[in-house]
């Protein structure tokens, strides 16, 4: 018997046989235009879907098929939509999250793996693989001394291929930047869009915080040491261009509320900010409902709601439907635009993730620091 889908979801009864070809036979999970089907096997007494979709349960019991050992769920998702997830696995009272058994695509982050759902219509851009056409760009160090922090805070620097002292770069810095090497291909997408002629060669400073939860959330010793301490001490270290218009700052969740108020505190300094699922907490009255961290945050994004002023010239703003957070990014993009500055704003179906940021690294910075293909053709 060959099973199908539509079989699997109508409950038909399946052999040890009819399962095991059918494993052999499907990629998991299984994916069709109206939804996903999730698939686990091996004994339990219950298993559960974990999966990080704001707006759907985060815990959906997958359905035993008969008396075998092979467990379902249908999921009703939209096309092109990416998220990971977990199954939930509960054997004599203990329950263990495991990443899916069946599905090879696993996205890595500070916590550990998830498993990857791709459906119908999601391809991982081409750009996020290594090409082997494209020069690698290097990676050195630099040593910061910060009185704002008393410390030296050592930062990793990419450097693009062909450098040459002569010329002069546009900078990114990047917060959380060893991150984005690690969970976004940060490094392989910079030489990919540079051998593209999408963006410029670039000088892109990767720095990481000593406590980014406290120096992300609004410090003003954090929007100091970007302006006056590390900005200075790259300008000594790279040729430069001394600009605005050629200086950005990037960042995802926390790090985009340090990015939006570095320019705030600093304005006329970095003109173009990639700002990717921020963690944008405000109230509108009374008091927000995101916990104590997100306290400095929401008196930060208050007060810039209030007073926004014109700190940057042009923005890239994004952030996945499938987030608590898209009602704090949409309810920005009206202000921003109000206030005279240029902005891009784009939502995908995805979620707070490594994976999704990297999937708009192409959108945020040709649109910011176009290179000359798109001088050309755009």
């Amino acid at each position: 018997m060959t099973v199908t889908i539509h079989e699997l979801r109508r409950g038909t009864p399946l052999s040890a046989q009819d399962i095991d070809e059918f494993l052999a036979s499907n990629d998991f999970p299984l994916v069709e235009r109206d939804g996903v089907t999730f698939v686990y096997r091996g004994g339990a007494d219950e298993v559960f879907l974990r999966m990080w979709i704001h707006g759907l349960p985060a815990k959906q019991p997958l359905e035993r098929r008969g008396d075998s050992d092979l467990w379902t769920l249908f999921v009703d998702l939209p096309p092109n939509s990416r998220s990971e997830y977990k199954f939930e696995v509960a054997v004599n009272g203990e329950s263990h999250w495991i990443v899916d058994p069946l599905n090879p695509h696993v996205a890595t982050d500070p916590y550990g793996a998830n498993s990857v759902l791709r459906s119908y219509g999601y391809e991982r851009p081409s750009w996020t693989l290594p090409d082997p056409e494209a020069r690698q760009g290097a990676l050195a160090s630099v040593d910061v001394p910060s009185r704002l922090f008393d410390s030296v805070r050592r930062t990793t620097v990419y450097v693009p291929a062909r450098f040459r002292r002569l010329r002069r770069y546009p900078l990114l810095i990047v917060h959380d930047g060893e991150d984005f090497l690690r969970y976004a291909d940060l490094q392989v997408v910079l030489d990919n869009l540079i051998h593209r002629l999408e963006i410029p060669p670039m000088i892109v400073a990767l720095t990481q915080a000593g406590d980014r939860l406290v120096e992300y959330a609004g410090d003003d010793r954090h929007a100091g040491f970007l302006a006056t301490e590390l900005l200075p001490e790259l300008q000594k270290e790279f040729p430069l261009l001394d600009e605005p218009a050629s200086r950005g700052l990037m960042g995802a969740s926390f790090g985009a509320v340090a990015s939006l108020h570095a320019t705030w505190r600093h304005p006329e300094i970095f003109g173009r900010l990639m700002l990717a699922s921020g963690s944008f907490a405000f109230s509108d009255i009374g008091r927000h409902k995101r916990g104590p961290v997100f306290d400095p945050v929401a008196e930060f994004v208050n007060e810039f709601r209030g007073t926004p002023g014109r700190p940057t010239e042009r923005l890239f703003l994004c952030c996945g439907i499938y987030e608590s957070l898209i009602y704090e990014n949409r309810s920005l993009v009206p202000l921003l635009h109000e206030h005279g500055m240029q902005v891009r704003y784009e939502e995908v179906r995805d979620g707070h993730n490594w994976e999704n940021w990297r999937d708009r690294l192409q959108a945020g910075l040709t649109w910011l620091f176009p290179g000359p293909l798109w001088m050309v053709y755009e």
